[in-house]
């Protein structure tokens, strides 16, 4: 079963985005929620910071560790999804959709991203080690 979407491109970090022409919305796959456990912070950019692809731009913290969140793609924050800044608990409940964490205005295309497919057998290679 694949319920990683087909038009996201994911990171080795299990970071994934949806590119939209010139813009992104990133977010941050179910497997790496699934790794974290239970949700309870998120630090998250403000609108308007520049990133490189690669770069941290955030934090996710549950209660077994905290982890630096990446750029797929080097941008511009346009948006920030306050909402699960409030309550990260509900990353859980929908991550390749509405629980998206931030939106990009992109500069050029992501590079050296994986398939929906690619990042199937990623993880599962992962999983075995």
């Amino acid at each position: 079963m694949n319920n990683y979407p087909k038009e996201l491109h994911y990171t080795k970090e299990h970071e994934w985005i949806r590119v939209d022409g010139t813009d992104g919305v990133v977010g941050i796959t179910s497997f790496a929620i699934e790794q974290l456990g239970d949700v309870v912070h998120l630090e998250l950019p403000k609108v308007g910071s520049k990133f490189k692809a690669g770069e941290s731009f955030g934090t996710i913290e549950s209660t077994k560790t905290v982890s630096d969140l990446y750029m797929p793609a080097a941008g511009t924050v346009t948006e920030v999804n306050t909402s699960l800044t409030q309550a990260p608990e509900d990353i859980a409940q929908d991550p390749h959709g509405k629980n998206w964490l931030i939106k990009v205005s992109l500069e050029g295309t992501p590079g050296n991203l994986m398939t929906s497919d690619q990042y199937m057998k990623y993880i599962a290679e992962e999983a075995n080690h």
